[in-house]
């Protein structure tokens, strides 16, 4: 992407995100639970958790906050593991968050001992929200890291996602947690964090580089707001506008009512003609930077500070232009997908089964097939490798998996074409891509998806549902190719007939539940090759089952109308 068409939205954004139907009544319920702990005069000896749900007529809010305001120097570098908070603390589970490439994460110690002294209330508050209403949970200084947290734990059980809006609040994790959570869209959106340029938690975030940020950051000054989404944009941010504040300002609950307010009535954003000299003759990156650090209070514009940030949101962008690269490939492989449908028809009506039409390219169609099982194949070996680096809650998603699961069985077979074809042998154990074998266990581990006996129902179009029944043909084929051999040994003899004896069994099993293709019995299909090899092998007088089924003809045709009873 050239980098005279990029541009930087985070003032538009800003705006958006300012709207008074979002941070109005998430600081008003904040504003209330204080007045509510103050009228209680509880006892400031130690820091509590308070909170409360605020049930609306269309959502929900919960607000947390602590008594007295925590906000200075409890970020010190004090981080817990993901390991020890499944083996020490009871509460709360957060290991869906770890995946292959960050299998452990960390958090903020005083953050999860605060969290997980209230598990009780929290357990008994989570039971009464309304799953049918749109959830906010929100909380101001430490009172917003005990919201992120709590909103971490329903991201795991709630089907609806709520929206977490922080005021204040410091950063709670480090960078594998910010990668957990970053790696995952849905998850990233659904935190907001308000933060003023002259907060102590913006400050305390130039003291230590444990903490990373996650999800999107509206950032505000007495100018205006930007909002910014890219975590190293948001650290360069956060570090430039703490060094510009003096160590002992705070930013007290009252002022963060008043950015509320501020932010909702600018949610409109004009752009000073002061600005009109710095900006003319920039790209519009560099122009929409320039705007965002002033908005941000920086009087004068920061040269190294924009070239970073105009470093790191190209970056960003080049991320965001892949994620649209992909959607462009999800289309490329539903098409692909529907031509290979088109093909394995095409094939049927010329006497030839698509397995078998392939690996021989009897057809000028069959060198365009080969387009299509490679695009299909580069597009989910990039699937699979992207979903094992993303946390599971209880496996990918079933349309996700569904389409998969169609993948494997219409094109692993092409595979296993070519793989025969170039001379190799146990392709099961041997040759087999990582990527199919994954399908196939993340199939397996959801009952209703794995169920694909289709028994008597559509068989005449019906995939066959082990996509590696080729691969077993093309290995009798072998044994057959053994007993027929002069040269064999006793041994390797042996070995081949109970290889075919187990086949046997397998093939009839496939047949007696309704999975098998019926294209196996088309005249040049590899399939009946084989059959006709093993029948001269073993002779008339052999009387297996699949040898009945197979002997008279008119059972294929039963079998594909649905229209045999297997004994």
């Amino acid at each position: 992407m050239s980098q005279s068409t990029l541009f930087s939205s985070g003032l538009e954004f800003g705006s958006l995100v300012a709207s008074p139907g979002l941070l109005r009544p998430s600081w008003k319920s904040i504003s209330d639970l204080y007045e509510a702990v103050d009228s209680n005069q509880q006892p400031l000896s130690s820091l509590s958790l308070n909170y409360r749900l605020y049930d609306q007529t269309d959502f929900t809010i919960i607000a947390f906050v602590t008594s007295p305001i925590c906000t200075q120097n409890h970020l010190q570098p004090d981080l817990v593991s993901s390991i020890d908070l499944r083996e020490n603390y009871s509460f709360p589970h957060f290991e869906f968050l770890c995946t292959k490439k960050f299998p452990s994460f960390s958090v903020n110690k005083k953050a999860v001992d605060l969290f997980c002294s209230q598990r009780d209330g929290l357990r008994s508050m989570k039971s009464q929200i309304d799953d049918s209403k749109p959830l906010v949970v929100t909380g101001h200084a430490l009172g917003g890291s005990i919201a992120s947290l709590f909103t971490i734990w329903l991201l795991n059980t709630r089907k609806k996602h709520p929206l977490c809006i922080t005021f204040g609040s410091p950063l709670i994790g480090d960078k594998n947690l910010q990668q957990a959570i970053s790696q995952n869209s849905t998850w990233n959106s659904c935190f907001l964090h308000v933060v003023s340029h002259h907060s102590s938690s913006v400050s305390e975030l130039t003291q230590t580089d444990a903490y990373h940020p996650f999800g999107t950051f509206l950032l505000s000054s007495d100018k205006g707001s930007a909002s910014f989404e890219d975590p190293k944009s948001i650290l360069e941010l956060l570090n430039a506008t703490g060094s510009m504040n003096s160590p002992n300002q705070v930013v007290q609950p009252c002022d963060y009512g008043t950015i509320v307010e501020n932010l909702s009535r600018n949610a409109i954003c004009k752009h000073p003609t002061a600005l009109n000299e710095n900006i003319t003759g920039c790209l519009p990156l560099q122009a929409t930077i320039t705007l965002q650090l002033w908005m941000l209070g920086f009087s004068h514009v920061q040269l190294e500070l924009m070239k970073t940030l105009e470093r790191q949101q190209s970056k960003w962008h080049l991320q965001q232009k892949n994620t649209l690269d992909r959607s462009k490939k999800l289309s490329r492989s539903k098409i692909d997908m529907a031509n290979l449908e088109w093909y394995k028809k095409w094939s049927k009506t010329e006497g030839v089964g698509y397995y078998d039409s392939y690996k021989n390219q009897y057809f000028t169609s069959d060198h365009e097939v080969v387009l299509y099982e490679r695009r299909l194949t580069n597009y989910w070996k990039d699937e699979v490798a992207e979903a094992e680096m993303k946390p599971q809650t209880g496996g990918p998603r079933k349309r996700w998996l569904f389409g998969g699961h169609n993948y494997r069985l219409m094109v692993e077979p092409l595979e296993i074409a070519d793989y025969y074809k170039d001379g190799h042998r146990d392709y099961i154990n041997q040759g087999r891509p990582k990527h199919y074998i994954q399908l196939q266990e993340w199939l397996e581990k959801e009952p209703s998806a794995s169920d694909d006996s289709r028994k008597k129902k559509n068989v005449e179009s019906i995939l066959t549902v082990d996509s590696c029944f080729w691969a077993q043909v093309e290995e009798a084929l072998l044994s057959c190719g053994v007993l027929a051999r002069v040269e064999s040994s006793d041994l390797e003899k042996e070995s081949a007939e109970k290889e075919l004896i187990e086949f046997e069994d397998y093939v009839y099993g496939l047949l007696k539940d309704y999975a098998v293709s019926p294209e196996i019995f088309l005249v040049r299909s590899s399939y009946m090759n084989w059959w006709n090899e093993y029948k001269k092998i073993k002779g008339n007088s052999y009387n297996s089952p699949l040898a009945k089924f197979m002997r008279n003809p008119g059972n294929y045709d039963k079998y594909a109308k649905d229209a045999f009873d297997f004994p």
